[in-house]
């Protein structure tokens, strides 16, 4: 017996199993719901004979709401039915919270680490950070950061390899994308994007303008600048986005800086803690948090030899705090949608950029840029503003 649940534990842990299962909810949720709309209107419509056959069928099964017999006696009954469904559905929650809150110490602290990538980084900055607020500007994104970028760009993480995960073609862009799954810490993502017709400029500006993304970017619900450095360009930023209704939102404290080398732009982007804005219980904050892109000018897709299109490589990870499974899951379903809302905003981007000639703090902070040359060694000049 004990062979046999110890065997059905292990089935059961199985990620490609509870992955299996997330799909066929999302699948099964949506359907099931279309036929209780149906149903909802097809009572509507029914024929007369059907108020006949329930009038009928209420009378035969009268019994179950007179029972026990009284009015006094059947409310009675209905409140001790209450009152037991609420102490089972409570022992059941408080049984539930137990085992979440009983995991063990060491699988909490091996979700919030990345081995060879950030654990060492994320200590560093929290303790610098931590222990004195007022820091050299340099230091809050450094040459460490970029080196981690270029880092990831040029290999693998580790034994783990890039998985792919879509492939998408639309006339004026193309979109790859792959993950890479580690024995620890949350997964990383890789995305590939070629922009036609655009400017690495453009986009860089683009991805800065947090005023502009309001516009285009629904899971932002509140943005606001906590500090700026124009010698070197860093910002920090304090981000709440709404996540789907099964999670909570989510709060970010980041930091960014953006290196250009040889008409190359690398945009740096990661979560550090702030003293100065403590944590609440909601929203949760989202402390592991690394997000940065390479843009650079790449030919045409249409083989015209023409440098008119712009390739942004996009590497991505973070701890939101939720299963691993889940989060592949979600990220399969919706990332496809949400690459087709940044091209729509990259699009109106370009069109308000035409007929504007004023940029936002933001954007302007964007053509702050360090310099630097890539030949194996980050040498750093003086930015440039």
């Amino acid at each position: 017996m004990g062979d046999w649940y110890a065997d059905l534990t292990t089935w059961m842990r199985k990620p490609a199993l509870v992955e299996t299962l997330i799909d066929v909810l999302l699948c099964a949720v949506p359907i099931w719901v279309a036929v209780m709309i149906g149903l909802v209107i097809g009572w509507s419509w029914r024929p007369r004979w059907t108020g006949l056959l329930y009038l009928g069928l209420r009378s035969r099964f009268r019994f179950i709401w007179t029972a026990p017999p009284g009015f006094g006696a059947r409310r009675l009954w209905l409140a001790v039915t209450a009152l037991s469904a609420f102490s089972v559905s409570r022992k059941l929650w408080s049984s539930f919270k137990g085992k979440n809150e009983g995991l063990p110490a060491s699988e909490e602290t091996g979700s919030r680490t990345l081995v060879s990538i950030s654990a060492t980084e994320v200590e560093r900055d929290r303790g610098s950070l931590s222990s004195s607020i007022e820091m050299d500007e340099h230091d809050i994104v450094s040459e460490k950061d970029l080196e981690h970028l270029l880092h990831i760009l040029d290999s693998n993480v580790g034994d783990a390899t890039w998985q792919n995960q879509m492939e998408r073609t639309t006339p004026n862009m193309f979109y790859q994308s792959w993950r890479q799954e580690l024995k620890e810490g949350p997964i990383i993502f890789r995305s590939r994007t070629i922009f036609e017709d655009a400017t690495p400029e453009l986009v860089r500006d683009f991805f800065w303008d947090d005023d502009f993304r309001l516009k285009w970017d629904s899971m932002l619900a509140y943005l606001k600048i906590l500090e700026e450095f124009h010698q070197s360009g860093t910002m920090i930023i304090h981000w709440i986005k709404k996540f789907p209704f099964f999670c909570n939102d989510r709060e970010y404290i980041i930091a960014r800086r953006i290196w250009e080398s040889r008409g190359t732009y690398y945009c740096v982007t990661k979560g550090i803690p702030y003293p100065a804005l403590p944590k609440e219980e909601k929203p949760r904050r989202v402390d592991l948090y690394f997000s940065s892109w390479r843009i650079r000018a790449v030919e045409s897709r249409k083989q015209d030899g023409q440098l008119s299109a712009c390739e942004v490589t996009l590497i991505h990870y973070e701890d939101m705090g939720i299963p691993k499974d889940v989060a592949k899951v979600g990220v399969r379903h919706g990332m496809w949608g949400a690459v087709k809302k940044l091209h729509a905003g990259l699009r109106a981007y370009q069109l308000m950029r035409k007929t504007e000639a004023s940029l936002s703090r933001c954007a302007l902070m964007a053509q702050i840029t360090t310099k630097f040359f890539d030949n194996g060694t980050i040498t750093q000049l003086d930015p440039e503003s």
